[in-house]
């Protein structure tokens, strides 16, 4: 029996998974925390405040990942590392970290572990969004094709924004830096000793086309003169397709991991889009949401076509063959763990204690019973800024409706409800727009665990939601991309679809819409679409004028 390992790094841990390459099934996994967490307050150090808006992570962190859950999938399941034929691995992104020619983070040297940008920035990292916005600027007036393909706006959250926000704030630290590279990129290059960047990644995350490859020179260099060369210099020309395969392992990768010298190791995938054939979605017609901190919205598409505020259309960026279509919320686990830990009462929390239970299942179970429109509380889903459609970092969270008697518990159910309006918006935007989607299909730690949440984003969307098979869908996802790098020979698949074929799976349960559910939620979304374009589309920009405050007022 042969076995592929597909390694998920989120945004709070990283997981491997070792899977069964002949049917899917999954046979182990290991989690392990990240040591530093997210850093948007204090460097390592405890002290060395960070700005607003900034975060961080470890790469040692990383590298804890690999050394501990690869070799204990391995204990548990007693599978020899001689039977593992393939590994692979999906990242956040864009997270980007600078790093000298063979591999090392400049954070690891002695002169830069106090200096922030030496440091991974993760894909929240919202802290360079007026590069993003110069970007912008100029795109619209030079380089709109290109710019369409994001659905008219570039994110902060992207590389050419964090790279720019580098060499503008510590220009000594850009020019330390003999690369810049996206951490999924970084694993396969200590795996393989390889220099081998995603074309998932590139696509999605820098702008860089098919046919047209990245922004040429003259445009970076109207941004800023010390950018021009920056793809020749900190980047690469050299793209790799999904579904190859990076290199074999080396001694090194092999001393990380536990694996043998020879094992083969594919091209990283952004988490997201490798959870797509995992849950069998490799033709169009079908949305998946990948819900967890935030959710990813992909789909297929037969042709590319222009869909305001989409975070990318790029070509074989998902599935081989076809245009792979991503939108994106960026709070929504985020913003549940953020209600809970600030604006829950501890009579709640002391119950849900006694009772064994979560403070989450608490307040599903006490908001289970109300109707839609019952509480008469509508929020926006925008405590971590807005994805798509407004791609819009500088926008924050509100609630409206709020009186004397309203409950914590009407509050959390707000706030789920927000966000299945938001994937409302982004499901209307796509079709208006010509990609066409019937059904949906989650996953995620959400979707497995919250069946009332799955059941209002039934009802609202108005369109039945089935979950994948697996609880993991990115790690699994990552092992069919390992066993695809293999190749038959080696006992894999030649094509990520028919490594689908034999290893993706959904579950029987379907959430169907409830149609007297459906018609308050519709009431209730137009209401929500008022307030998303009131403050979301330039009428009034009074977060942006609270923000600006803020920021003066802690500078």
């Amino acid at each position: 029996m042969k076995y592929a390992i597909g390694v998920d790094f989120g945004t709070l841990s990283g997981r491997a998974l070792l899977v069964e390459v002949e049917t899917g099934r999954e046979i182990a996994t290991a989690a392990r925390n990240y040591t530093h967490a997210v850093m948007d307050e204090y460097m390592p150090d405890g002290v060395t405040k960070l700005p607003p808006d900034w975060a961080l992570q470890h790469p040692e962190d990383y590298l804890e990942v690999m050394r501990e859950t690869v070799p204990s999938v391995l204990a548990q399941s007693g599978v020899s590392p001689d039977d593992v034929i393939g590994i692979s691995i999906d990242f956040t992104a864009c997270t980007l970290l600078p790093i000298l020619a063979d591999g090392t983070p400049l954070c690891f040297l002695d002169e830069y572990k106090n200096e922030p940008h030496a440091y991974v920035k993760l894909w929240k990292h919202h802290a360079a969004q007026k590069y993003a916005d110069k970007i912008n600027d100029l795109a619209v007036k030079e380089d709109m094709a290109r710019l369409q393909r994001y659905g008219g706006k570039v994110s902060s959250e992207w590389l050419f924004a964090k790279a720019w926000q580098m060499l503008d704030e510590a220009p000594e630290v850009y020019a330390r830096a003999d690369k810049l590279i996206e951490a999924g990129d970084w694993i396969v290059m200590q795996l393989t000793g390889l220099e081998r960047r995603s074309a998932c990644a590139a696509g999605y995350k820098a702008m860089w086309h098919k046919a047209d490859g990245y922004p040429t020179d003259e445009f970076l260099k109207k941004l800023d003169p010390r950018l021009e060369h920056i793809v020749d210099e900190k980047l690469s020309r050299e793209i790799y397709p999904l579904g190859g395969k990076a290199g074999d392992m080396n001694e090194a990768g092999a001393a990380l991991c536990g694996l043998n010298a020879g094992t083969a190791v594919g091209i990283s995938v952004i988490d997201a889009h490798v959870a797509a054939p995992a849950a069998a979605v490799c033709k169009p017609g079908r949305m998946l949401m990948i819900m967890g901190t935030s959710t990813c919205h992909m789909l297929l598409g037969e042709e590319e076509s222009v869909v305001p505020g989409m975070c990318g259309v790029v070509e074989d960026g998902i599935i081989g063959g076809y245009y792979g279509y991503e939108a994106g919320q960026s709070c929504v686990g985020d913003h549940f763990d953020w209600f809970v830990k600030n604006l829950v009462p501890e009579h709640y929390h002391l119950e849900a204690q006694k009772r064994g239970i979560s403070i989450h299942k608490l307040l599903r179970e006490k908001v289970a019973a109300q109707k839609p429109g019952e509480s008469g509380v509508l929020a926006l889903d925008w405590w971590n800024g807005n994805r798509s459609i407004l791609v819009d970092a500088e926008l924050s969270g509100l609630f409206i409706g709020m009186t004397l008697t309203t409950k914590p518990e009407e509050l959390y159910r707000a706030l789920i409800e927000a966000t299945a309006y938001g994937t409302r918006v982004i499901i209307d935007a796509f079709e208006e727009n010509g990609v066409p989607i019937g059904e949906l299909i989650a996953a995620g730690g959400i979707a497995d665990k919250d069946e009332m949440m799955m059941q209002i984003y039934a009802d609202v969307t108005n369109r039945e939601i089935r979950l994948c098979g697996s609880s993991q869908a990115c790690a699994l996802g990552s092992a069919m991309f390992g066993a695809v790098a293999a190749g038959k020979e080696r006992g894999g698949y030649d094509s990520v679809a028919e490594a689908a074929e034999h290893m993706a799976s959904l579950k029987d349960l379907v959430y169907r819409p409830n149609p007297e559910n459906h018609a308050v939620y519709n009431e209730l979304f137009k209401e929500y679409v008022k307030l998303h374009d009131y403050f979301g589309k330039g009428e009034n920009d009074v977060m942006k004028r609270l923000r600006a405050i803020k920021l003066k007022a802690r500078s």
